[in-house]
């Protein structure tokens, strides 16, 4: 599962959650940082407001939470879901018992990230591509 803080440089780096079934999240600064919610059809939705959208905890929740804002949300994207994001640039992962290497290619310029999980490693690829992009 990818860390807390490199969800964080996701975010910051200007990654937009698009909440769907299935998806993976914490809601830190509130004394939940080691929960790990998952939005499902049953007990954790997401709701569209005329203030914004809210994610809904729907009475099966022990913390009394009712909804939180999307973004005091800290979306943990799978590890397909990175590779998705990377879209095109995307070329291959490859990994051995000490680490995981993805590679992309930009502009025709060919970059390699190592990380010890793959889900690191396509997030510091993510983490290139968006500086790219900005």
């Amino acid at each position: 599962m990818l860390d807390i803080e490199v969800a964080r440089q996701l975010k910051a780096a200007g990654l937009t959650w698009k909440p769907q079934l299935g998806d993976r999240f914490t809601v830190p600064d509130r004394d939940l940082d080691e929960e790990l919610f998952v939005l499902s059809n049953m007990t954790i939705q997401v709701h569209d407001r005329p203030d914004g959208r809210i994610i809904g905890f729907n009475g099966t929740t022990e913390w009394a939470l009712d909804d939180v804002d999307l973004d005091e949300a800290l979306w943990l994207p799978r590890e397909d879901q990175l590779r998705e994001l990377l879209g095109g640039t995307f070329r291959s992962l490859h990994g051995d018992e000490d680490a995981f290497a993805v590679r992309t290619e930009l502009l025709g310029a060919e970059r390699v990230f190592t990380a010890p999980t793959a889900d690191d490693a396509y997030a510091a690829a993510l983490l290139d591509l968006l500086a790219a992009a900005h």
